[in-house]
């Protein structure tokens, strides 16, 4: 179970990252680690219990990850290209 420490410590490394990011783009690639590592908790955690049915909220919440990422990534190339920083 100290791995889960350890990746605990990297989530909240992490959102350091999102929170002094000195771009948006740092800032996306902060919160993209985060869902990850997320990820990773809960699937660790699931195993060790022996939880099969979390595993289904890790893949969902994987799938919600790297959509919400392609959208903002979108979004903020837009905006750039408008002109609108």
């Amino acid at each position: 179970m100290y791995i889960l420490w350890i990746l605990l410590i990297f989530l909240a490394l992490f959102i350091v990252r999102i929170v002094k990011g000195p771009s948006i783009w740092d800032r996306l690639l902060g919160l993209n680690l985060v869902s990850l590592k997320v990820v990773i908790i809960i699937i660790i955690f699931a195993s060790f219990y022996e939880l099969a049915y979390l595993l289904d909220f890790a893949i969902v919440f994987v799938l919600l990850g790297f959509i919400s990422t392609i959208f903002t990534a979108r979004f903020i190339l837009e905006r750039i290209k408008r002109g609108r920083n």
